[in-house]
């Protein structure tokens, strides 16, 4: 007789090999997912991981940029807003009530959330640059109100001594990982599930989507809320990996750094913005500080023209033209193959 969990690890090889493996884009997503997961049994340097951390906590964060410009077109140049209301509101929970981290984490989502809202509905009437500068300004308004109650906030020196997630680094790896890889698989199915396609049908047409009976008012606040809930996580992670928070959290410097490694990775994807953070950010922090030891004005010199170099050659992004080389859409159901193929490996519909 065949056991339970027989029949599950039957059921997730049949998974892996007809919907992952034969995909090239899917199968360098579960290899990288991979190399992650083991990574610590390589590495075991401190720093190594801790970079790995922070960029894995800024992956979730440039995926949540995207769920809510690169699908609905809503382009936000104020996302650290949701990320530093985040993670404020778990540090100051975790300092002033004792909350423990698994609390304070999913209030401080909840608090993005608000923070969503409270962006979104004034902005509903705007479009394009004004909606984008729009968005800047909350950033720089919640920035003016922590300098100005540092009793509160800790003022420009932000606060300290929170409790960290766990004491030791691995453990610590090991819960932002896999946290990453859960949230960027829930926010790729929301991007391919109906409320995804509505979000593109507002981005490609919103007039036309709106006299074709969708509120498009209600899925634009939806976007924002969801967006703010999975930078909010990322905030709340933040807050209690990092020693300190302070207003630098809310700057101009991280919502722009955002808005670069998803354009980088390739936006309306998920995976490209998570996939440009990871490897930016770790290439900024590690290759070039930790083993090249590349003065910081050159560091950011070359990564400007590794930028550059890839929106000019890879206009949609890196991971959008790797894409676009290895695999082919199926005129007919609309399903990726790979670009070997002659016909669909579904339909057999023949590819172009």
């Amino acid at each position: 007789m065949i056991s339970i969990p027989a029949v599950y690890a039957m059921k997730l090889y049949q998974l892996l090999r007809g919907e992952v493996l034969i995909i090239p884009a899917r199968t360098l997503i579960l290899l990288v997912c991979l190399v992650l997961l083991i990574l610590p049994a390589v590495i075991s340097q401190p720093l190594t991981l801790r970079i790995l951390i922070m960029a894995s906590i800024f992956a979730i964060l440039a995926a949540s940029w995207d769920l809510l410009s690169g699908f609905t077109g809503q382009v936000s140049f104020g996302h650290a807003l949701f990320f530093g209301v985040a993670a404020y509101t778990a540090v100051l929970l975790n300092q002033n009530l004792g909350l423990a981290p698994w609390a304070t984490i999913p209030i401080g989502a909840i608090a993005a959330i608000i923070a969503g809202l409270a962006v979104g509905i004034p902005c509903l009437r705007l479009r394009g640059t004004y909606l984008s500068f729009a968005t800047l300004a909350f950033p720089l308004i919640l920035a003016g109100v922590v300098l100005a109650i540092p009793s509160i906030t800790g003022g420009e020196y932000g606060v300290s001594g929170m409790d960290r997630l766990s004491d030791s680094r691995v453990v610590t790896y090991y819960m932002v990982i896999p946290s990453m890889m859960v949230l960027g698989l829930i926010m790729w199915k929301i991007s391919d599930s109906k409320t995804g396609l509505i979000f593109h049908a507002i981005r490609e047409d919103e007039v036309t989507a709106r006299a074709s009976g969708i509120n498009t008012t209600r899925y634009k606040l939806l976007a924002f809320s969801l967006s703010g809930l999975f930078a909010g996580i990322a905030g709340g992670l933040f807050a209690h990996v990092m020693p300190s928070i302070g207003p630098s959290v809310l700057g101009l410097t991280r919502s722009f750094e955002v808005i670069i490694w998803a354009v980088f990775g390739g936006m309306a994807t998920i995976y490209g913005p998570m996939f440009g953070a990871l490897l930016l950010f770790s290439l900024s922090e590690l290759v070039f500080t930790q083993y090249l030891h590349v003065p910081k004005e050159a560091k950011l010199l070359i990564l400007a023209c590794l930028v550059m170099l890839v929106l000019l050659f890879m206009p949609r992004g890196l991971t959008t033209w790797l894409r676009d080389k290895t695999e082919k859409i199926c005129p007919r159901c609309k399903l990726q193959n790979v670009a070997t193929r002659k016909k669909c490996r579904v339909c057999t519909a023949e590819l172009d």
